[in-house]
């Protein structure tokens, strides 16, 4: 069963699916905004208005799915926590990444200034943690407030590993498992939970969650480099800029002659101005685009192999209609890889 979906679902057919719960949700979240003290509303509003791909609270749903018909009410709540969690740490990424567009507008920091921005993001935090905290148990507030400090964790190491060269595949997988990876594998294990599906099937989505979670921020961080800044809809270039050694730079560091590897090490150090242009041409005609290409298919096999022993669950196929979705928005880069 796949609940209607064709096999080579996109991610927007998922988000039609969804459509029902992504509208509780939208109200779930813009009925917090009373509980803000009046003086910071819109503040909070402007970011909870930055609507993107609501991939994390579609995790939520999708691996609690039960009945299509049915929207769960704490399936929206947790997704909602979620994605509070998600918009605060959007927040403090733009302060440090010093990016002034975020899905086609302004960022926080941009619109009210970085000292501002950086306290709307807290309190998004905290008043995701305090929504956590109206289910029956301390369940749902201990997974979530344990996630936050690990992607906290993964953002503060990225950061005092910035401008250094330092950095080895280990190491940027282990970063990105946090920042990002994490928070996928709570969306999909909550999700799961709440729904009442057994512990070992909650064990293969929340691993489902964190392979699509590190394939995400892989591709993610390819799209900074060959994503079109009117499609993607934020400020490209700015790992580059701000000194972040990822996927796309690690491949192209190996792959240059020496004194080339010497003067992107500059770069990256702060040491000399980025040269983006000559970077990207770089990563065309070394090959970068297939090699980070190939570690994004490696995650999402490992996502939907996660899945295969349990092919009756509802959930399975339209997780894999998630990964399929991924794959094809991979795929879409490649014109760009070419130029």
């Amino acid at each position: 069963m796949s609940a209607g979906l064709p096999p080579s679902a996109s991610f927007s057919d998922v988000l039609v699916l969804l459509q029902p719960h992504l509208a509780a949700l939208d109200q779930t979240l813009h009925a917090q905004l009373a509980a803000f003290e009046p003086e910071i509303r819109q503040h909070a509003e402007y970011c909870l208005d930055a609507s993107g791909k609501r991939l994390r609270p579609a995790l939520v749903f999708l691996s609690g799915w039960r009945d299509g018909d049915a929207v769960s009410a704490d399936l929206v709540r947790a997704a909602a926590v979620i994605e509070m969690v998600h918009l605060a740490t959007l927040v403090h990424d733009d302060i440090m990444d010093g990016a002034d567009l975020r899905r086609g507008r302004r960022t926080t920091a941009q619109a009210y200034g970085p000292s501002a921005a950086v306290l709307v993001g807290d309190a998004l935090f905290a008043h995701a943690l305090h929504l956590a905290t109206q289910f029956p148990t301390a369940e749902v507030c201990a997974l979530v407030s344990e996630s936050t400090r690990r992607v906290c964790a993964g953002e503060i190491v990225q950061t005092l590993r910035r401008r250094t060269t330092d950095i080895t595949l280990s190491d940027y997988y282990r970063i990105i498992e946090l920042k990002t990876a994490e928070l996928f594998r709570v969306s999909s294990q909550l999700g799961c939970r709440l729904a009442g599906y057994e512990n070992d099937y909650q064990t293969a989505v929340a691993l489902f969650g964190r392979h699509l979670g590190v394939a995400y921020q892989i591709y993610d961080d390819l799209a900074d480099f060959l994503g079109e800044e009117k499609r993607i809809g934020k400020t490209l270039g700015t790992d580059f800029a701000s000194g972040k050694l990822t996927l796309p730079l690690l491949a192209l560091s190996e792959r240059l002659p020496a004194a080339e590897q010497a003067s992107l090490a500059a770069e990256i150090r702060g040491e000399q101005p980025p040269q983006l242009a000559l970077r990207l041409e770089q990563m065309r005609n070394v090959g970068v685009f297939s090699v980070v290409v190939a570690a994004i298919r490696t995650e999402l096999s490992a996502a939907v192999a996660a899945l295969q022993p349990w092919p009756e669950k509802l959930p399975t196929p339209l997780l894999g209609h998630l990964a399929e979705a991924l794959r094809i928005q991979v795929e879409a880069l490649a014109p760009a890889a070419a130029l």
